[in-house]
């Protein structure tokens, strides 16, 4: 199994090898976290002063709201997830009933960068209502005020995640609203990943210190995403050491787990802080490849150390890097392995992009 994270931690590639990453923080088959910033999911409630000092919780159910202006895109996603209609799907239905409307356009709808305003998008959101099984007006009257022509560009940080994460990501998914302003105040100077891999080759445990800097006045507070290649992969106890646990949201259909942490104060800028938290994460089907960390800025160091257990131990391991989560590696080069059955890397000002180490399972050529 493999693992993403987001200049934090790293996702797992999703097309292939078995490992672990984290986006802005990003990995493959095993489990991923975003930068700084952190979908149908699973939360903990606040559980109490002395789980709370402990900084540890267990992975629970929960919902969550959506704002006044998120109010008609949060709608929509809503109706076509409970339909599991495609967006491909539904502007086919929408042709045959004689309007057009892209998939991108409706992409722009439910992401809440633009808003149906001309008569006949208008219409198209009558017939919507049609289609999803609305009641008449239900999408319509969230509808806000006229906005501004043209496509609304995205937030900074969302742009910049965009890049290095693509269209529709997982951790686009798992964050819904919040990943247009994700950790917009904060931003990773250094990160430490440790990733412990078990007896059978498969992902335990993920540890990770990350040195935050506010970019503005009384930030207080970050999200991190994990994303998990495999299905049994799920968390299993969570630990927070320097910060405290906010939220801890498993979703088991996107296979990832946000956490919210608060720093316990608030940031004066340019103030630095410290969050550490570690996952113990439950077996997986298959042995990890490899692991993730995705940055969407420049990251002043990041060292990442894979600890093998002795009855599982690689063949050989490499590092490597990608310009997007998804893209070929590239900049691929071979790393050994010490006597404590672990190897490292540490790479300094990392451009944004995919930071990953891959091993392999079997007999080199």
């Amino acid at each position: 199994m493999s693992s993403r994270a987001e200049a934090g931690v790293g996702l797992p590639d999703t097309g292939g090898t078995k490992g672990v990453g984290l986006p802005d923080t990003g990995g493959t088959k095993g489990v991923g976290l975003p930068d700084t910033g952190d979908t149908k999911g699973v939360g903990l409630p606040d559980a109490g002063d002395a789980e709370r000092a402990a900084g540890s919780r267990t992975v629970m159910e929960i919902d969550g709201g959506a704002t006044e202006a998120d109010a008609f895109p949060t709608a929509l996603r809503e109706a076509l997830g409970r339909r599991g209609l495609s967006l491909e799907r539904v502007s086919e239905r929408l042709r045959a009933r004689g309007i057009g409307v892209s998939q991108a356009t409706l992409s722009s709808w439910q992401r809440g960068r633009s808003q149906p305003e001309r008569a006949r998008s208008l219409r198209a959101v009558e017939v919507l209502e049609e289609i999803l099984d609305l009641p008449g007006g239900a999408l319509r009257s969230l509808l806000g005020p006229r906005r501004p022509r043209g496509r609304v560009a995205p937030a900074r940080g969302e742009g910049a995640a965009l890049q290095v994460l693509g269209e529709d990501s997982v951790v686009e998914k798992a964050l819904g609203e919040r990943f247009r302003h994700f950790n917009q105040e904060t931003g990773s100077l250094l990160i430490h990943d440790v990733v412990t891999l078990g007896g059978t080759g498969t992902l335990s445990n993920i540890t990770t210190t990350n040195v935050l800097r506010a970019s503005r006045a009384g930030a207080d507070r970050a999200l991190f995403v994990l994303s998990f290649d495999d299905e049994q992969a799920e968390p299993l106890d969570i630990r927070v050491t320097s910060g405290r646990l906010g939220e801890a949201t498993y979703l088991k259909g996107l296979k990832s787990l946000v956490l919210e942490i608060h720093f316990g104060r608030e940031l004066a800028k340019l103030d630095t802080t410290v969050v550490s938290y570690s996952v113990d994460v439950s077996p997986s089907r298959e042995p990890a490849t490899h692991y993730e960390r995705w940055s969407r800025a420049n990251l002043h160091e990041y060292l990442q150390q894979v600890f093998f257990h002795p009855d599982a131990l690689p063949s050989g391991c490499r590092r490597y890097f990608r310009d997007q989560v998804g893209s070929p590696p590239r900049a691929q080069r071979r790393i050994s392995m010490n006597d404590s059955h672990s190897t490292h890397v540490l790479a300094s000002r990392c451009k944004p992009g995919v930071h990953g180490v891959a091993w392999d399972f079997g007999t080199t050529e």
